[in-house]
């Protein structure tokens, strides 16, 4: 029962904030959902009893979108056409007080429930990530090494690509030089 309904709690919210990531118009409203969406679908991989899965979801993907997030912060004045609105307070209080009640009755519901048990009981002795660990370096190690080395061809090409806009070392020259080359960006 507890697993029906947390499942159904948390796909409405994922739909909903990936809803809210496609519709909306306001860069910061769209990655502020799509970081929400992101943890949300961490709480599939928390019911179903992956807790590593749970927590590299969240780690890794909703601060890949925290990352994205700073940088459309930096980049884009976004907050230019923003304009709060000062919503109904007891909406605002009601929506709250939910919140905080759903908070506590999935953090509590696995303490006072003993009889709540997996389909597929874990293997005696072995641990959540050395599970993942043994069927990521055994059935999946061809893509997880190929999975690394895009990742790696990336990173490398991203420090190439933003090293030619570096033609000039500031640690390699003298104060006058770094006034002559302020001077010349200024007039160009």
């Amino acid at each position: 029962m507890f697993e029906a309904v947390a499942f159904y709690l948390f796909a409405f919210l994922t739909i909903a904030m990936f809803y809210i990531t496609v519709t909306t118009k306001q860069a910061l409203y769209a990655l502020t959902a799509l970081a929400a969406g992101m943890i949300f679908i961490s709480a599939f991989f928390f019911i179903l009893g992956a807790d590593f899965l749970g927590a590299v979801q969240i780690i890794v993907y909703t601060g890949a979108v925290m990352a994205l997030y700073a940088f459309g912060m930096m980049f884009f004045d976004t907050t230019r056409e923003v304009k709060e609105k000062q919503g109904n307070k007891y909406i605002i209080v009601g929506l709250s007080t939910l919140a905080a009640v759903l908070v506590v009755i999935i953090f509590a519901a696995p303490m006072v429930s003993e009889n709540i048990v997996a389909l597929y009981p874990a293997i005696d002795g072995v641990g959540n990530t050395q599970e993942v660990g043994l069927v990521l370096f055994t059935k999946y190690l061809i893509p997880f090494e190929v999975a690394a080395i895009m990742l790696l061809v990336a990173m490398v090409a991203g420090i190439v690509l933003a090293g030619k806009k570096m033609d000039l070392s500031i640690t390699l020259i003298n104060d006058a030089e770094i006034e002559e080359e302020k001077n010349k960006k200024v007039l160009s």
